[in-house]
């Protein structure tokens, strides 16, 4: 049983910034693709960033040079640091966890930012 517990959402002003952790835990393999969805109201979950073990990248558009996802693979934690926030950003922010061999996808619980004006 593999479980993602994200920390680090909150309420911040425009411009400010917030620093999202996310902690595996359970058995899954060392290759793999950890990364982070947001899911505004109304709106469809959407990609904000995700990196493999391998340390190769993946970003929206609309975040990057604001937002950095980071990984520590000993530990079994992937981060997302925001900086410059928008009311935009607003949304409820996923992590997730994908494994190709013997497929394995897990997603955490969620957590809320919200950014104010």
């Amino acid at each position: 049983q593999v479980q993602l517990v994200e920390s680090g959402g909150g309420l911040v002003q425009a411009g400010g910034s917030l620093r999202l952790s996310c902690a595996a835990s359970g058995s899954f393999f060392a290759i793999n693709t950890m990364g982070w969805y947001r899911q505004a109201p109304g709106k469809q979950r959407e990609l904000v960033a995700t990196m493999s073990n391998a340390r190769s990248t993946n970003y929206a558009g609309s975040v990057k040079g604001r937002f950095t996802i980071s990984r520590d693979n000993a530990k079994n934690m992937v981060y997302l640091q925001m900086n410059s926030l928008k009311p935009e950003d607003t949304a409820v922010y996923y992590c997730n966890l994908r494994q190709f061999s013997e497929y394995l996808e897990v997603w955490g619980q969620g957590t809320l930012v919200t950014v104010s004006s």
